[in-house]
């Protein structure tokens, strides 16, 4: 399909995150030539950021063994997601990359709120500096009673490469899943950014030299066709997104 596209697959969640090397594997399986890079360490909430750990000067970067992805190169690295799409683009981890595929999360990811989502920030990253991207998050909520159905996503990922792959233009595609078994997705639907994510951040209480927040579900203010909302109606979201681009058609008095 694919004829050993360059593929780099990166995450939020770290080099460790099982939903990762699902990830991985499944693209192995569709025929992509992978290179894994993906933060030492938790960089959830880390938008596009694009920091790193240095060392004497140098980004630190261990090269890593994934179990059941022998032969995969796979490196750890001490920056954020956003900086290891933006290095990967600039021969970092071998042959730059063709694709960017960055997940799969621990969490939905949508609404306005992916604005700050780590796995978001990688795969737009990566599309700013001419890859074609996709984003991947398991709707895992905030107090999961099972493990993650990671095979679920990954079998959404393989039916929407060929979309990715396929587009007119190169962008970056924001998916989220049920986690739920494959048979048990009602179908995969395109829906648009809803104005809140899943959760929200809320501030609970402001002291003398402090502050406290909390995250609340929002499901009662789902709002039909939106991505929160098909996700909660157990289908599989997809959204199309632009990185950062001029509002061309907004006027300003100066």
């Amino acid at each position: 399909m694919t004829d050993a596209l360059r593929t780099l697959v990166t995450n939020d969640d770290g080099i460790d995150s099982d939903g990762l090397h699902v990830l991985a594997a499944a693209a192995c399986e569709h025929g992509l030539d992978v290179v894994i890079a993906a933060p030492m360490g938790e960089a959830s909430g880390s938008s596009a950021a694009i920091t790193a750990t240095e060392m004497s000067g140098h980004v630190v970067v261990e090269e890593r063994s994934l179990p059941h992805l022998k032969g995969v190169p796979a490196h750890a690295v001490a920056a954020t997601p956003g900086f290891i799409s933006l290095i990967a683009t600039r021969g970092a981890f071998g042959p730059p990359p063709q694709l960017v595929l960055s997940g799969i999360n621990r969490g939905a990811n949508v609404g306005h709120a992916i604005l700050h989502s780590g796995t978001v920030g990688a795969a737009l990253t990566g599309n700013a500096y001419g890859c074609r991207a996709l984003a991947v998050s398991l709707d895992v909520g905030l107090e999961p009673d099972q493990p993650p159905c990671w095979d679920t996503a990954a079998e959404i990922v393989g039916q929407l490469l060929p979309v990715v792959l396929g587009a007119t233009e190169s962008l970056t595609v924001n998916v989220n899943v049920p986690d739920v078994a494959p048979e048990q997705v009602r179908g995969v639907r395109r829906a648009r950014l809803a104005a809140f994510g899943t959760v929200q951040t809320q501030l609970a209480e402001r002291g003398e030299g402090f502050l406290r927040v909390t995250v609340a579900d929002t499901e009662a203010k789902l709002e039909p066709g939106t991505d929160a909302s098909c996700l909660a109606d157990g289908y599989a979201s997809v959204t199309p997104l632009w990185f950062v681009c001029e509002a061309a058609d907004v006027a300003l008095r100066l």
